[in-house]
């Protein structure tokens, strides 16, 4: 039989195709060669001159009928590469050694190269390689669906990250800019009411101002008669210089001490606490205002004993409000969704705990601890705080504690062990 290299062209050097012999005995297929002899008229293998066209010369039937049964049979390469023999000892390589994962022959096997080493026949070892590729392809195939499918996810959560991002920018946005406008009306009303009483204390001291001008005019006007007439050294001219035109009247009350008569207006200019507390009083002023709206709450056990505290509760998705249960024995609201942030005032006591169930923020006189269902964890303070705070998101579980006072984080765990609705509750 033909190998698949004696049915090769040599200038495509694929399996021929409409095989052609030259007189010199070497064969092409006829497409490659009539490309050859349309620049050179001779052999592209020994250089023999040729004078024919490759259009009249006749196709080589057998070596056709060969090229198609070796086009029909394309692992007949992969065949012979298996038949191949051993290097070392020339014989067919018809083991597969499972151990060092290679092909070997029979004399391969029984050498001590391999001694103690597992083998199979290479058709069986190719077989169940071939049907453990086969599982393997499959489940590599599971899996990059698996992970195509994690990677979909993933986007869909990186696009929603984002577009959560964007929504809260524009929230906190709009927050901010209602809280500038609030702050920048009140300035301005603050500053106009400034002005109204600037206005106000100005008049009253220009009235004052204008007395005391006209006054001083007239002391002046009487001072330069006086000093006119005392030049007149005559008595009789001097008695009539000065009585003529004047009303009869003592001459204490002419020459009477205008000062007494007037008196400076002080500055009463003042905007109260505006002056000295103007950041506190707007901040109280913003809590009427900021939405959600604080409201007052008591926690309340058996035995009378309460906690103060202050808590903001955000609208539920169905748009209702959270409600506040004060009638509970131990416990003080129940809620299922939103945000909720609430302050506790523990002020000096030597115990406390406070939180949501199984998920606590803890004093025992000593030191402070966050505690959980599993592990508890102490926590450091610089300074002993008196107002906890305490934030709590329904759908992320997310639980954090504050010092109140100053809005400083103490604290945060995920609270994996809660499901709603959550009970607020105090030990």
């Amino acid at each position: 039989s033909h190998s698949p290299k004696e049915l090769t062209c040599s200038v495509c050097l694929t399996i021929f195709t409409d095989p052609v012999n030259l007189p010199c005995g070497h064969s092409f297929c006829r497409q490659c060669i009539s490309e050859v002899l349309a620049t050179q008229q001779h052999c592209p293998m020994c250089g023999t001159a040729v004078a024919l066209e490759a259009a009249s010369l006749p196709t080589s039937l057998v070596l056709k009928s060969l090229a198609e049964k070796a086009k029909a049979k394309p692992d007949e390469g992969k065949r012979l590469t298996l038949a191949a023999l051993c290097p070392e000892h020339e014989e067919k390589l018809k083991l597969f050694c499972i151990t060092d994962q290679q092909l070997v022959c029979i004399i391969c096997r029984d050498g001590e190269e391999h001694e103690g080493h597992q083998f199979k026949p290479v058709k069986e070892a190719a077989a169940s390689l071939r049907k453990q590729l086969g599982m393997f392809e499959q489940c590599t195939a599971d899996d990059i669906h698996a992970v195509e499918s994690l990677a979909d996810t993933q986007k869909d959560e990186m696009f929603k990250t984002r577009e959560r991002s964007q929504q809260l920018l524009t929230r906190i946005s709009k927050q901010f800019e209602e809280m500038h406008l609030f702050l920048k009306r009140r300035e301005n009303e603050i500053k106009s009411e400034l002005k109204h009483k600037e206005e106000d204390n100005v008049e009253k001291m220009r009235e004052t101002f204008q007395a005391t001008a006209v006054a001083l005019s007239e002391s002046r006007e009487l001072k330069e008669k006086v000093s006119s007439v005392l030049k007149i050294t005559e008595s009789e001219r001097f008695l009539k210089s000065w009585t003529e035109g004047k009303e009869k009247g003592a001459l204490e009350h002419l020459f009477r001490p205008r000062v007494n008569e007037l008196q400076v207006v002080d500055s009463s200019l003042s905007l109260g606490p505006y002056e000295s507390h103007l950041q506190f009083f707007m901040w109280k002023e913003m809590l009427q205002v900021i939405q959600p709206r604080a409201e007052l709450l008591t926690l309340k056990n058996p035995s009378g004993f309460s906690f103060g505290g202050a808590g903001f509760y955000s609208p539920n998705p169905s748009g209702a409000q959270a409600t506040v249960d004060l009638q509970s024995a131990s416990s003080v609201s129940e809620f299922g969704a939103g945000q909720h942030y609430w302050e506790i005032e523990v002020g000096s006591r030597s115990y406390w705990e406070l939180g949501v169930i199984h998920n606590l923020l803890k004093y025992d006189g000593v030191k402070y601890a966050s505690c959980g269902p599993n592990v508890t964890t102490e926590l450091e303070f610089r300074n002993r705080p008196r107002k906890i705070g305490v934030y709590f998101n329904c759908s992320s579980k997310e639980l954090s504690f504050y010092d109140a006072d100053t809005m400083t984080h103490i604290h945060s765990v995920s609270a994996v062990f809660v499901t709603t609705p959550v009970t607020v509750c105090w030990y």
